[in-house]
């Protein structure tokens, strides 16, 4: 029974600022619109228990503020709505870098520090077919607030890229034990999202496999997790060839451990990521003796 159902599962969105040409305005500032487009993905979830986790996306705006020029202050603009129509997603099959098109819209030029996503519809289903209807608490109101630290600058001529990891494995809290399916009484619906600037921001891809009568096989549901300054950034599971994709990791220095049971975990690697890249990191595990041996002793007390 793998204890860490619930380590990682992101529901991410990517925002595409592609600003105009348009460079008039006051005080030489650009003015003029550049285009949004949203997108959302998913990272890999271990899919012993929960067969869906679905979400419909309604509404989705976002905040730009403007520089004062009296005070040097920042003053902030009315919200901006990037699409308001229902869009239903099962966060469990956007993986691995797949992304789904939420909105595509001309935007003013400027700096975005907030973004407000309305969500409703939300329920689990789990793997016998149980299904649990959660409820929102502010998303389908006031929206899921999304601030954006520092804040996301779309230029005349460029393109800057937002993106919002919806992590469930703290935003779906079961209740009961998770141990068995039957044994989960429902979840809280608590929407937990971080935003990453692309532009600063990369991406940890990998493989995780084994080697058996020297053949290397992947493995399905082989925890990769991500620590900076000994704290645990992210985590991510293998596809069924074994891959991993992790998004959104901000440029600079991690320590990656990958973790399957039955096998002996990995040697705690350094990785460097780098802004606007794609930093490779495999694993070769092999199988634990000792867990072999713990198996047997049990079906043997049986």
């Amino acid at each position: 029974m793998r204890t860490k159902i619930f380590s990682s599962l992101f529901a991410v969105m990517t925002l595409f600022f592609v600003s105009c040409s348009d460079d008039e305005g006051n005080g030489g500032n650009p003015q003029g619109t550049g285009t949004l487009s949203v997108q959302m993905t998913d990272a890999p979830f271990p899919y012993e228990l929960i067969a869906e986790a679905n979400v419909t996306v309604y509404k989705v705006e976002a905040r730009r503020v403007s520089e004062d020029d009296d005070d040097d202050a920042l003053t902030t603009s009315p919200y901006i709505t990037l699409m308001e129509e229902e869009i239903e997603t099962n966060l469990l099959e956007l993986t691995n870098g797949l992304t789904l098109q939420l909105a595509e819209i001309e935007v003013p030029v400027g700096t975005y520090d907030q973004v407000r996503v309305y969500v409703k519809g939300v329920n689990v289903v789990l793997t016998d077919g149980t299904v649990y209807e959660l409820k929102v608490p502010s998303g389908d109101s006031s929206g899921i607030k999304v601030f954006i630290d520092p804040g996301i600058t779309v230029v005349s001529g460029l393109s800057s890229d937002l993106l919002l990891d919806f992590d469930v494995s703290r935003s779906f809290v079961a209740k009961g034990n998770i141990s068995t399916a039957a044994e989960i009484s429902g979840f809280n619906f608590k929407p937990v999202i971080k935003a990453s600037n692309l532009s600063t921001a990369g991406t940890l891809s990998g493989n995780v496999s084994t080697v058996e009568e020297e053949t290397q096989i992947g493995l399905f549901g082989a925890q990769v997790s991500v620590f900076a300054a000994d704290t645990l950034n992210t985590t991510s599971f293998t596809d069924p060839d074994g891959n991993y994709a992790i998004l959104g990791l901000e440029a600079g220095t991690y320590e990656v451990v990958s973790e399957f049971d039955g096998f002996i975990a990995s040697d705690t690697i350094e990785v460097q990521i780098n802004a606007a890249n794609v930093t490779t990191q495999d694993f070769i595990l092999e199988v634990d003796p000792d867990a072999a041996t713990e198996e047997e002793t049990t079906e043997g007390g049986n």
